[in-house]
């Protein structure tokens, strides 16, 4: 069980010895909780009392009476709210005017209990005080974690960018000292890698274009009945060239399902990036199936390779974002390493999923299953 701290700031010593029996025994859980919520009592009779305490113990909730010798509750709120606690208070008082009402309201006060009030009455003010504070806990939790997928993000992103603007500017600077000549066909390969290089950067700005969209925007403007068979093709003659180099052979298979109600550049990026590797990742000689079809509950598409394959350990790994399989056989295939986390989140606005089977130097089959059900539901505008 996790343990919350409960500060009452009360100069009546009932009151204070009240709350703690109250409380002694006293358990809230919601299912959407991870674990039940216990209470630690702490007690101060005065303002003063109270912000020390507060300072020492950092306590999750304050109980806090208006009506206090020396320092007023009002002003123990307000030192709160200036001094940026993390801590949730309810006033307890029986002298609250609508003035001191508005004013405690106005610096934080989330709750008022009644003076004198009931076990059940208390009880009910800290189940909801629990459920913020474990909703603002979540909440900072998914913060910090955003910010280091973000620094990570970052991070990966300066290396991708970085690698090929290095290898650029060593050529840059080896034509510029000549030196491999004075001829301008003497630098033909260097002038290859360096187009090679600022392709690789093109298309890692234009698949991170793809992930910011995927990411950020709703897929609701662009809905249309899209085929699927005339989407393969496009996707296949785009990249005829490198599977005319590889010797690599097609094979359409369209069982059931020729369209479907979607974004067209959804569709797009699915089949772009899945027909792209099985061709980038398969052997001199390959094949490629893409394969179309459904049923009365799901939707299928199928793309298998007769390519490298991959480990289990790349299997894992494989849809998350920069995730790039290397070794000797991939070590002059290039790619942003986004691809499969972009296909991966277009599929999940359709509720669906992308699951892989591979194995090493047999090849992959990566599987599309999309529910109707929601393809009906995106037709229906719902």
């Amino acid at each position: 069980m996790a343990q919350l701290k409960v500060l009452v700031v009360d100069d009546e010593p009932g009151i204070r010895s009240g709350v703690a029996r109250i409380l002694r025994n006293f358990h809230v859980t919601y299912p959407f909780m991870d674990e039940d919520y216990t209470y630690e009592v702490l007690e101060a009779a005065t303002g003063e009392e109270g912000i020390e305490i507060m300072e020492r113990e950092n306590p999750d909730i304050m109980l806090l009476d208006n009506k206090l010798p020396g320092m007023q509750g009002v002003e123990v709120l307000e030192y709160v709210r200036r001094t940026n606690h993390e801590i949730i208070v309810a006033m307890i008082t029986s002298y609250a005017s609508v003035d001191i009402a508005v004013k405690a309201t106005n610096d934080g006060a989330t709750d008022f209990i009644p003076k004198p009030f009931t076990p059940q009455e208390l009880k009910s003010s800290i189940e909801q005080i629990t459920k913020q504070q474990y909703l603002k806990r979540i909440t900072h939790q998914l913060d910090e974690e955003g910010k280091k997928i973000r620094y990570q993000f970052l991070s990966v992103l300066s290396h991708e960018m970085k690698a090929p603007l290095n290898a650029i500017e060593g050529y840059l600077q080896m034509m510029k000292e000549r030196q491999l000549g004075d001829m301008v066909d003497d630098y033909a390969s260097p002038i290859e890698r360096s187009l090679q290089r600022i392709q690789s950067m093109r298309n890692l700005i234009m698949d991170l274009l793809d992930f910011t969209k995927v990411s950020f925007e709703k897929h609701l403007e662009n809905l249309q009945e899209v085929n699927l068979e005339e989407v393969a093709s496009a996707a296949i003659v785009t990249v005829s060239p490198y599977a005319i180099q590889k010797d690599i052979q097609f094979e359409n298979r369209i069982l059931n399902c020729r369209s479907i109600w979607a974004d067209p550049n959804d569709m797009e990026i699915i089949f772009n990036n899945l027909v792209s590797n099985a061709v980038k990742y398969n052997k001199t000689g390959g094949k490629v199936i893409v394969t179309i079809d459904c049923n009365d509950t799901e939707l299928f598409l199928s793309f298998e390779d007769t390519g490298i394959g991959m480990s289990p350990a790349d299997r894992d790994t494989i849809f998350d974002e920069f995730s790039r399989i290397k070794n000797e056989k991939t070590r002059n295939i290039s790619g942003s390493g986004l691809g499969l986390s972009i296909v991966k989140r277009v599929v999940a606005l359709y509720h669906g999923v992308i699951t892989v089977e591979s194995a090493l130097d047999k090849g992959s089959i990566f599987t599309v299953i999309i529910p109707m059900a929601q393809v009906q539901n995106i037709k229906d505008g719902l």
